[in-house]
């Protein structure tokens, strides 16, 4: 076992004896990170900076076939953009480098001939067609097919060939995979931190493999050997790697790291909004959303999915809505920051079952905290928008634009919708209010009200307000008469803030300029 340090001078006792916390989040590269492995990486982020611990980056890309280029550099951007830290990883470098598990391939097969030679596992020769046709004929009588104690004996390895027959194959260069060997009738317990005490029989379970006959580490081998020689205290993951948890277990007392085996945690799924099941990125495509951190292009197909970014979402926004899908902190309090989350959070707050993903309220959460920004730091959000639309505005009117509209948008982008009239003058007046709203006497009235307003010393809201309604009482009409026409002849509908304000801060001119052109275009 000590040849393969010669490929990898870390001293392991730099990894393994730091006397503190060390978690680490190890996504494949097989696609975009979704928000459920998102979830993950914050969780394990909580929990290491709280306890003053280290958190880790790997990239486990043992499955080199599913390999898909760009998706390593993606979790990377992502996750910095949600402020979720390392302290050792992929792309920093750290006393157990290299953290990227195709880089760290000479280690492993060490260790997976040392579980044969000390009779954990075993040389398998079997090709894919004889296992297919094992399969094939268990399903015919109705069973299932299972490379396990019960049928290992009687298939193609080398606990069932003899030595001279096993010492042909392995010179001849045969291809094999190495299995490991479960034990028969032992009973494997599972302490698992959120779900408590989960025990298996061992022959219920099928010898998995370890080593694969490319030269490959399978992920269960490589994860076992990465998160023992790293020094990992705590590995906080999906539930859906709870079924390999017994084989986990059952590693670390085959390779004698029972002493140094880290704990385990299994975090619940995050479900649809509606219905049963994992939450897909198909759900997100049917009901409009993002279940990407950020927009992803397959560098296949060149499909473009959504993202939390690109849709406007803040990433402390994100940040909250993840931490308390699942979990909770025992008060009331919904809005939390990462120092808050960090000071709160708690494995034993963690839920057994799965989080139902609320549209609705991620939304709610992103108002939040476009509410608490200030006029100036919105207006510095809507500036790459108006840039886009070619709009040249100050910067103290975008802000004062943005402090009109912050109460009615979820999104910053939606300001654009809600207030392009703000920069760009209404060139069509929305028909049905027209036709409903613009009546015969309308320019008469708006011809009057436009003297009134030009007449004026200043053009604060409150005056303008003050203005229109003493005009009202002279005239003995509606305030609707004139206000809702006069909406038309502003914004180009009946949408928008308070219309004292609009006029106000579209500014005397520019109110006279709109009024002259309505009454030019509607008569």
């Amino acid at each position: 076992m000590g040849g393969f340090l010669y490929f990898y001078p870390f001293k392991l006792q730099e990894c393994m004896d730091q006397g503190k916390v060390r978690v680490r989040f190890a996504p494949s590269p097989t696609g975009p990170l979704h928000i459920g492995g998102v979830r993950t990486a914050l969780y394990n982020y909580l929990f290491a900076r709280q306890h003053g611990g280290a958190m880790i980056l790997r990239i486990e890309d043992t499955d080199q076939g599913r390999f898909v280029p760009g998706a390593e550099e993606y979790i990377i951007e992502a996750l910095s953009w949600l402020g979720i830290g390392f302290d050792e990883g992929v792309h920093m470098g750290g006393p157990c480098a290299p953290y990227r598990q195709s880089d760290r391939k000479p280690m492993y097969e060490p260790y997976a001939r040392q579980l044969v030679e000390t009779g954990w596992a075993y040389y398998a020769f079997d090709t894919p067609q004889e296992l297919e046709s094992r399969r094939k004929d268990a399903e015919q009588n109705g069973s299932t097919f299972q490379y396990d104690v019960r049928t290992r004996d009687g298939l193609n390895n080398s606990l069932s060939l003899s030595p001279s027959l096993l010492q042909e194959r392995l010179e001849s260069g045969t291809p094999y995979v190495i299995r490991f060997k479960f034990p028969d009738d032992t009973e494997i317990l599972v302490d698992d931190l959120i779900r408590g005490e989960v025990r298996v029989q061992s022959h219920l379970l099928d010898d998995k493999v370890l080593f694969k006959s490319d030269g490959m580490p399978t992920y269960h081998l490589a994860n076992i050997v990465d998160d023992h020689t790293m020094g990992i205290t705590h590995v906080i993951r999906g539930e859906e790697w709870l079924p390999s948890a017994p084989l986990h277990v059952m590693l670390y007392k085959a390779f004698g790291w029972e002493d140094t085996m880290p704990r385990f945690a299994h975090l619940p799924l995050l479900l649809k909004p509606e219905g049963n099941g994992k939450l897909s990125k198909r759900d997100g495509d049917r009901l409009g959303f993002p279940v990407f951190p950020l927009q992803w292009k397959d560098p296949v197909s060149g499909e473009i999915s959504s993202g939390y970014r690109e849709s406007g979402y803040y990433p402390e926004a994100v940040v909250n809505i993840l931490a308390l899908m699942g979990w909770n902190p025992g008060t009331d309090q919904e809005l939390m920051s990462m120092e808050d989350l960090i000071a709160s959070f708690s494995l034993d707050r963690i839920s057994k079952s799965g989080a139902r993903f609320d549209l609705e309220k991620a939304k709610w959460f992103n108002h939040q905290y476009l509410l608490a920004r200030t006029d100036v730091q919105l207006a510095g959000d809507l500036a790459p928008i108006l840039r886009v639309k070619q709009v040249e505005a100050s910067p103290d009117f975008v802000a004062s634009v943005c402090g009109l509209l912050r109460g009615r948008v979820n999104f910053v982008h939606e300001m654009w919708a809600q207030g392009s009239f703000f920069f760009i003058a209404p060139q069509e007046y929305d028909e049905q209010a027209v036709r409903k709203r613009w009546k015969p006497e309308t320019p008469a009235l708006l011809s009057q009200l436009r003297e009134v307003l030009e007449a004026l010393p200043t053009f604060t809201p409150l005056d303008i307000h003050e203005a229109v309604a003493a005009f009202v009482a002279s005239a003995q009409i509606g305030m609707g008469a004139v206000m809702i026409p006069l909406r038309i002849a502003l914004v180009g509908g009946t949408f928008g803030p308070d219309l004292q304000d609009v006029a106000s801060l579209l500014g005397r001119d520019e109110v006279l300029r709109r009024l002259d052109r309505a009454l030019q275009v509607l008569g």
